[in-house]
């Protein structure tokens, strides 16, 4: 039986995959939670379930004209990132694609009214929010990526997820939904940065993001999804990660404004040079579990 099993929001900080004694160095001297956060959601969640898939909404992947998502057979290579190339360099990554379930979820995209391709380009580049959560959740399931449309609004992310939704429960696929990408988003400046890279959320860029961040946690522990769409307008101030377009499109998928599922913390609140980061994740399915 298919479907959407489980989902989480998901940090992908580049800390993350720094050596521990520098992740240490940077953080007073403690251990991230996001690390332990991530290993223990694999052991706890994501092994019972034997899914077949991970469909990764990637706040990195800004697509301009439409959505994209990888249909490749398998990606496989060594990942050095652009923008922190120090800490993030020659990462080997080795992921089984699902290409008949990344054109589902394309065609039904398109059928829904929106714009949505499936490419299998070897060329086409991978971005870390879907590289750095392998040392930590990968096992034997496929993995495919979809962008965030940059040009898009709540929505756009809303309808493609609830299109995508709908491809996955027509398939034979049991799918996790992994939206890889923070909360509130705003880099203290570069004058300032370095005195703000532990993870105390004291270091938030601002009080105001930090409470907007705070308040939808409250809502996603109460399953309360409607109230976080319904005020996206008011969270787009804090400059959540991507127009928070990785969000809403899992919880599209979920059922919307319908879904009701509970959030579970998989790490603490943490900061991340001003930006808000947690791993959370929502029982969805329970019948699939």
């Amino acid at each position: 039986m298919g479907g959407v099993a489980g989902a989480a929001l998901v940090a992908h900080v580049p800390t993350m995959v720094l050596p521990p004694d520098v992740r240490k160095e940077l953080n007073d001297g403690e251990e991230i939670s996001l690390v332990p956060g991530l290993h223990r959601m694999r052991a706890e969640r994501l092994d019972p379930l034997d899914a077949d898939t991970f469909v990764v909404f990637d706040a990195h992947w800004a697509t301009t004209v439409e959505f994209v998502v990888s249909s490749h057979e398998r990606r496989h290579g060594r990942y050095t990132s652009d923008e922190l190339p120090r800490g993030m360099c020659q990462m080997p990554y080795d992921i089984p694609g699902d290409p008949e379930l990344a054109t589902a979820m394309s065609d039904e995209v398109n059928a829904a009214g929106s714009w949505m391709t499936a490419i299998d380009d070897p060329c086409l580049p991978i971005h870390y929010p879907t590289v750095n959560l392998l040392p930590f959740l990968q096992g034997d399931e496929r993995w495919v990526s979809v962008s965030v449309a940059q040009t898009g609004e709540p929505d756009d992310f809303l309808l493609a997820g609830e299109a995508i939704g709908r491809a996955i429960a027509a398939s034979d696929r049991r799918v996790v939904l992994l939206a890889s990408g923070a909360m509130s988003h705003t880099f203290w400046k570069l004058k300032e940065l370095r005195a703000h890279e532990a993870s105390d959320p004291a270091h938030i860029r601002t009080a105001a993001a930090r409470d907007a961040d705070f308040e939808r946690l409250d809502w996603f522990a109460a399953g309360d999804h409607a109230r976080v769409i319904d005020t996206m307008d008011e969270y787009l101030r804090y400059k959540p990660e991507a127009m928070f377009g990785h969000y809403l499109m899992m919880v599209g998928a979920m059922g919307g404004r319908e879904c009701t599922a509970a959030s579970t913390p998989y790490s603490d609140y943490e900061n991340s040079i001003g930006t808000g980061q947690i791993h959370l994740w929502f029982d969805v399915r329970p019948d699939l579990t």
